[in-house]
């Protein structure tokens, strides 16, 4: 069960709570509640017709009650002697003859037997281990073990008094053994005093883990790239808008950060299209200024290949050579690349995961950047990072960018170990996206709307469905849609795109695409990120209700691109409760970080950063929105801690370090 200590037995906490600390007459019991009678055993008989039962009979001075076991040991039947009193708890319900308990809970009373002072806790359980054998263990901790000592508090009463939480031991004494069922209520909705203690203490582990991550980063080494502006300055003259207010303080808190001498970790989050990789690019113009080089890397080869085409056309008016890096590539494209890497002829390398292949030699890296950083494990953003200059001690700048907007929560708790900027805003000149829902029985009119949008001298995405199950069916799905689509538009030309195909072959197809000789495009999710064609308007999801909010709202984002009014159309078969929660979401909201609140709300942090398969409870108790207060409080402190406290601090992440060390490695 995970318990393996005093501090893991003790925070294994109930789940819910029985009275019985009460007993009742049989004739006051409540068909349907939990109720507990004492009662003298007058019959108890063995049937077999028409299947093996126990049946006990017994009465009070109010009445009588019958008991009905269809699973027992000969053991048990002893409890049942005639004359014998014995405590029942359960529920009662009618049968046709009498008023019957089927299995409840049964126990012989004795001389000096006394009701417990406390409600009964019930606790998680796995097989093999039942409540008794938890309950006698909590008894042992609490009434035999100096529990008091082993939990005292480790930092000064004034910081809990302040927030009105009680000492450790006096919470978890208190959720363990309530006294009554008003308790109760505060400990089950995780409003009591109690509860607060164990959330905050969680939330400070949690903090103080990642802070001190975060202080020890700040004691590395790494070049300082001091803004010169001129490079940067060429760059904005030559772009065809204007940078965003937003674009603007995002540049100029990543430009401050590149000027001092430790590494910089920061994650540039904006929605989709909201334009990070300018304000990448501008990061990268000012490491290329001072002579270092720059590691731009991208999950897929799509998205990689787009950067790289965008980076080309923005910097080859300035000179600056732009180096392409994949797993792909021929032996020899793959050599000039290396050779452009290693001699610093190109100051920056564009690539997917091949950039951090050991083979890969950078001659002075000075920033690494990272898009859709999530799609990274941490090894790989490690390994990046190793290929910083010959000296070893000295470490590259880092920029991560996510277009999945993190809810601020979230980015107070899992990323406060970043720096984190935000560019909140769109471009000027942008339409909303209108987005319809369309069920399976209207296929022919967007079939219509689809050859309508083409004539017009638009053009359309057609995504077919998510296939988690098996890729040869999601390819033959790909295949099948595109066959049809070229059946049905006879006059128009339809390309193809999956995740299968050839790096050359996606290249083709995605230039004729951008170049508007192909009107219409089936693909699978491999369009998820930073595709970027201005004259596509329209976009059909098949089986929308497959997919996730972050990933719609991201496939949505592919269109809505350049001025024109463009529209999303979610198709869908068969909705759950948890898919028309999520279409109803996308459909309402455009703002990237609304969704990602309510995505986060939808599915949980374990499953909003994709560390649900990891097998570690990120947070046991506390809960991202519902104790947002706490959370704050305990990052506000958190610093304060680690510099004033060292040694409290190091105990307390001690005491919770299971669970605290596990989600620093995530």
């Amino acid at each position: 069960m995970g318990i393996e200590d005093a501090f893991s037995l003790v925070m294994h906490l109930p789940i819910r709570y029985i009275d019985e600390t009460v007993v009742i007459p049989i004739r006051d019991i409540k068909i349907g509640t939990l109720s507990q009678v004492e009662a003298e055993v007058i019959r108890a008989e063995v049937l077999y017709k028409p299947k093996k039962m126990l049946l006990v009979r017994v009465k009070d001075a109010s009445g009588t009650l019958q008991l009905r076991f269809l699973h027992f040991y000969p053991s048990q039947i002893k409890t049942f002697d005639v004359g014998n009193r014995i405590r029942i708890l359960g529920e009662a319900r009618h049968n046709l003859f009498a008023c019957e308990m089927i299995h409840p809970q049964c126990k012989l009373i004795k001389e000096n037997d006394v009701l417990p002072k406390s409600l009964t806790p019930i606790y998680y359980l796995v097989a093999g281990v039942g409540q008794k054998i938890i309950m006698n263990a909590m008894h042992t901790l609490f009434d035999q073990y100096d529990l008091k000592s082993y939990l005292k508090d480790l930092f000064p009463k004034t910081i809990y008094e302040k927030l009105g939480l009680p000492n450790l031991y006096e919470s978890l004494k208190q959720i363990h053994y309530p006294k009554n069922f008003k308790e109760v209520k505060a400990h089950e909705a995780f409003t009591s005093a109690a509860y607060g203690r164990i959330i905050f203490d969680e939330f400070l582990a949690q903090q103080l883990s990642l802070r001190s991550n975060y202080l020890i980063r700040r004691k590395l080494t790494a070049i300082p790239l001091i803004a010169k502006n001129k490079l940067t300055q060429k760059f904005l003259n030559l772009l065809e808008f204007e940078l965003t207010e937003a674009q603007k303080k995002v540049n100029q808190e990543i430009r401050t950060d590149l000027e001092k001498n430790y590494p910089m970790q920061r994650l540039l989050q904006g929605d989709v299209g909201s334009g990070k990789t300018v304000v990448a690019t501008m990061a990268a113009l000012q490491a290329i200024e001072n002579g270092s080089q720059v590691a731009f890397m991208a999950p897929t080869e799509i998205l990689a290949e787009q950067h790289y085409r965008k980076l080309l056309h923005w910097l080859s008016p300035l000179n600056i050579k732009v180096a392409w890096l994949t797993g792909s590539q021929s032996k020899k494209d793959r050599e000039f690349s290396l050779n452009m890497a290693q001699s610093g002829e190109a100051p920056i390398v564009v690539g997917t995961h091949a950039l951090f292949q050991e083979h890969v030699v950078f001659n002075k890296l000075g920033l690494s950047i990272i898009d859709e950083q999530h799609r990274f494990g941490v090894e790989q953003r490690l390994a990046l990072r190793k290929k910083g200059a010959l000296d070893k001690a000295i470490e590259p700048h880092q920029l991560m960018m996510s277009a999945t907007p993190i809810p601020r929560t979230l980015s107070m708790s899992y990323f406060a170990d970043l720096d984190v900027s935000v560019i909140d805003e769109l471009p000027k000149g942008r339409e909303a996206i209108v987005t319809k829902l369309f069920s399976e029985d209207r296929r022919d009119e967007i079939l219509k709307r689809v050859h309508e949008v083409c004539h017009l001298g638009a053009q359309v995405y057609w995504v077919c469905p998510l296939i988690e199950e098996s890729e040869v069916l999601q390819l033959q799905t790909a295949e099948s849609t595109f066959l049809n689509m070229q059946s049905n538009f006879k006059d128009l030309k339809v390309g193809l795109v999956h995740g299968r195909m050839k790096l050359s072959e996606k290249q083709k197809v995605m230039s004729a695409f951008v170049s508007g000789d192909i009107q219409l495009l089936v693909a699978t999710t491999v369009i998820e990120v930073g595709v970027d064609v201005p004259n596509a308007t329209l976009m059909v999801i098949e089986n929308a209700e497959r997919m996730g909010l972050s990933q719609l709202h991201q496939l949505r984002g592919r269109v809505g691109r350049g001025s024109l009014k463009s529209t999303c159309i979610l198709f869908y078969k068969k909705l759950s409760d948890i898919a028309r929660q999520r279409l109803k979401v996308i459909f309402e909201n455009t703002d990237g970080f609304i969704i990602a609140q309510e995505d986060l709300n939808i599915r949980g942090p374990g499953e909003f950063l994709g560390i649900r398969q990891s097998g570690v409870a990120m947070l046991r108790v506390a809960n991202l929105n519902r104790d947002f207060k706490l959370l704050e409080e305990a990052r506000n402190i958190a610093d304060q801690l680690l510099e004033g406290y060292s040694e409290a601090s190091y105990l307390h992440l001690k005491r919770w370090a299971a669970h605290a060390n596990e989600r620093v490695k995530v």
